[in-house]
Parts: C-alpha cells; structure tokens; sequence
C-alpha cells in the first residue's frame, strides 16, 4: 500500500509508545512486589503469579492473535488490545486481595497478546527498504528498552511516594492516548478476510497447549519436577503442540503455514530468542529480588541501581545497533551482544552477601547493555522472508518465542534458585547467604541459557545477503516457499 513518508515515522511512533507501555507494565511491577505481598497479603508462592498470571495469556494468544490480524486488519487487532490492556490496569489498581489482581493482570496478558502480535507485522509493511527497516526496528527497540527504564525507577517512586496501585493507572494515559494517535496515524486495512482461513481446530491446540506448558512450568516450585501433577501436564502439554504441528502440515488454510520455518534464520532467530529472554528476563526479576531481599535496597534504589542497563541497552539499540547491523551484518551484531551478556551473568554468580554496587553489580550492568545488540538483531532476523500476508503471522510467531522464553526462564530460574536456597537453609546457612546462594546458581543457568543462543547464533543462523533485488534465477523458487530473500531486513515485498 501507498503511505506517506511522514506517516509512516507517526505510526511508528504508536508502535513504539504501545510497546513501552507493555514493557513499562513488567518492569514496573518487578520493583512493587514486595509491597504488593505486603498490602494484598500475598503468599510467598502467590506472588509470583503477579508476572506469570500475565505472561500465560500473553504467550498463549500470540500465534492467534496474529494470524487474526491478518485477517481482520492489524490496526483493528492492535486498537482492541490496548483498549482491553488499558481497562484491565484500571481493575489491577483497584484491586483489593489477590484473585483479582492476578485476574486483572490475566486481562492485561490478553490484551497485550492483542496489541504484541501485529506490532511488528504493521512495522516491516510499512518499512520496506533496508536501512529505514532497520532504523525502524531500532528505535522500536529503544523504546522498549526505555520501557524498562523509566519503569524500574518510576516503580520505585511510585510506590515509596505514593502506592503501588498506582503502577497500573500510570496506564490508562498511556493508553488513552495511544488509542486516540492510532486511529489517526495506523493506516487502515482490512485484511485478507476471514474467508482466508482461522483455522479454528489448529487455533484451539496451539493455545491450549502454549498455556496449559506454560503453567506447568510455573507450577514447579509447588509440585517439583518429577511430580505426576509436572510430568502430567507436560506430556498433554506437548501432546497438544505436536497435534498442531500435524494439523498445520495438512490443513487447507493453516494458521501457521509451516513454510514460515523453511528459512534459517526465521526458525534460528526464533529459538535463539526463546534462549536470551529466558535468561535475560528472569535477570531482571531476580537482580531485583537480589537487591531488595539481600542487600537490602528500597524499591526506588532498586530501580536507580538497574537503570545502567536500561540505558546502555536503550542507547544502543538506538544509536549503534542500527549502523553495526548494516556495515557487519545482524548475525555478527547478535554475536557480539549475546557474548556481552554471557560475562555478565558469570559475573553475577560471585556475588557476595554484602555486595559493593560498584564493584559487584554495576560491572554486570554495564556488559547487560549488549541487550541492546541483541534485541534490535533478533527482530531484523526473526521478521525476515515475511511476506506481507503473513506479516502478522510471522510477528505473533517471533512474540509468541519471546513471551514464552520470558515465562520459561523466570519459572525455571526462580524454582532452581527456590530450590538451592532451602537446601542452604537446612544445611544451616543464615537467610541472606542461602537466598545469595539460590540466585548464584539461577544466574549461572542463565549464563548457560545465554551460550545455548550463542551456539544457535554460530550454527544455524547465515549471513543475511547483501540488500538489493533478488537474482533473477533465485526468485521464482524463493517466492514458491514464500521468501523473497535469503534472511535480510529488506526482503518483505511491498
């Protein structure tokens, strides 16, 4: 479709600000949680449905929600998602015992699902040559990473000076205005039509089973890994998944055509996605935890002490990632980054009990800003080959990984960290040495999360081609697989 030049930077500007609500709401809520058990009476095992009450749906949906945009219209998917996002941090505010925060942070997942799944999908449309794509994807990056940012220090103001409700109504203006700029700015589709196919059977297997996994996952900590409740729910759970594998093989209109994994680095940045943010994700949550139950830190310390690494991975994202994409490549670029934070998780795991923040912590910080690598290089790889039919399919997929590595790591990392803490504590360990022990040894299975990625990024990903037009001999065979180009940001056709 035809859309002025201006246009297209106002519409991602939307894109952008939806995206640093979504990521302002996880990184707000890491720093209120102590206050949150404290006011709502939350258990110790309760709490941390706080984050995957919100990531079970978010995860869940994605898929879904992206080939329904497809279908519908992304800007009609992305307009209900906020809005169901925004509503749902109203009722988060207002809640007054714990059913319904966690069941007002499940509204705020679906919604998010919503909203996530089509964001980049809207962006590679309406970016089609190489290098604004890859300004695009940058600054789209940097506001996520700002997100975080502004969240952790804002959590921490939020709640000392006022309280912690007010870390979900700091949405609703957010939102309000977002909604407003998008009906303005998003340019109109209509889709290809529910005609095309929702596939409703492989809808219902890929949710059910995405969910249902994931909430085996974060049941662990009550039910232990080779519990029948765990292994139980894991085997429907993949059941689930391996049927919907089968049915889109053979479906006449699949929801995710299969063909979208035929490209390496599509399928590679996928799996190395789901690697990084289950080890980077679960950093943010359990740093924090670190900082506030060991060292002792109040939540507006606690966000002033991350902010290093929410900067340095927003600048650069922002002012290098773009430059170092085009003149090495994004493989080369989401190398670099992920060797970055692989020494910053081993510096992690010798953390003493009363740590120096800058000796201890603020090194760890510093080498966290090659997120701001990898972030930017996962999305220019994960959303190549796409075309723009399946735009929206290829975006769910790509946050669908991202989301589900999130839930993962942080479930997996604090149980093994859960875990070691009370194998400390019986051994006769004081509370802060057994809870510094736990979160050494979650650190370090982050740090092996970080090398798994780094091993896909080394193994399956290639060298995006240089941009420009597809050899003659080569097209006709891409475009039957659906790619028009071996894996670089500009290959989306218009």
């Amino acid at each position: 479709m035809s859309y002025a030049r201006n246009s297209r930077w106002t519409a991602l500007g939307v894109l952008s600000a939806a995206g640093l609500m979504t990521i302002l709401d996880g990184s707000i809520v890491t720093v209120a949680m102590p206050a949150i058990q404290k006011d709502l009476g939350f258990s110790a095992a309760e709490l941390s449905w706080t984050i995957n009450a919100y990531l079970i749906p978010f995860g869940g949906l994605l898929l879904l929600a992206g080939r329904l945009g497809d279908l519908i219209g992304r800007r009609t998917m992305f307009l209900a998602g906020n809005a169901v996002f925004t509503a749902a941090s109203l009722l988060a505010g207002a809640a007054t015992g714990p059913g319904l925060l966690i069941a007002a942070r499940f509204l705020q997942g679906v919604g998010s699902a919503l909203a996530s799944a089509v964001v980049l999908g809207i962006l590679v449309t309406l970016f089609t040559d190489p290098v604004e794509r890859g300004k695009a994807i940058a600054i789209f990056s940097f506001t996520g990473a700002a997100g975080a940012s502004i969240g952790q220090v804002l959590g921490g103001v939020l709640t000392d000076a006022l309280s912690w409700p007010w870390i979900f109504f700091i949405n609703a203006p957010i939102g309000a205005v977002t909604i407003a700029l998008a009906l303005r700015a998003l340019p109109a589709d209509r889709g290809i039509g529910l005609a095309a196919g929702a596939d409703i059977a492989g809808a219902a297997l890929v949710t059910t089973g995405l969910m249902l996994g994931i909430y085996t996952v974060v049941k662990v900590e009550e039910h232990g890994w080779l519990s029948t409740h765990t292994l139980g729910l894991g085997a429907v759970s993949l059941a689930l998944l391996a049927a919907f594998v089968a049915r889109q093989a053979t479906a006449k209109e699949p929801l995710m055509p299969l063909r979208i994994l035929r490209s390496r680095n599509v399928a590679g940045a996928n799996l190395a996605q789901m690697l990084s943010l289950s080890g980077m994700f679960a950093f943010q949550i359990l740093v924090a935890l670190y900082m506030q139950r060991v060292v002792g830190y109040g939540a507006l310390e606690t966000g002033l002490a991350m902010l290093p690494a929410a900067v340095g991975i927003g600048s650069i994202s922002l002012f290098v990632s773009a430059r170092l994409s085009a003149r090495f490549g994004a493989r080369a670029v989401l190398v670099a980054g992920l060797a970055l934070l692989v020494a910053a998780m081993l510096l992690l795991t010798r953390i003493p009990v009363n740590a120096d923040y800058v000796t201890h912590l603020l090194p760890a910080m510093v080498l966290i800003s090659g997120g701001g690598l990898v972030l930017p290089a996962l999305a220019t790889l994960g959303m190549s080959g796409a075309q723009e039919s399946d735009a929206g399919l290829a975006s769910g997929l790509f946050n669908t990984t991202q989301q589900v590595g999130m839930a993962i790591g942080v479930a997996v990392l604090s149980t093994m960290a859960a875990s070691r803490s009370g194998e400390l504590l019986a051994a006769g360990a004081g509370q802060a040495a057994a809870l510094t022990g736990g979160y050494r040894l979650a650190f370090a299975i982050s740090a092996g999360l970080l090398l798994a990625a780094l091993a896909v990024a080394l193994l399956v990903l290639r060298r995006p081609a240089p941009a420009g037009p597809v050899a003659a001999a080569d097209r006709p065979a891409q475009e039957e697989h659906g790619f028009t180009g071996s894996g670089s940001a500009g290959s989306t056709p218009r």
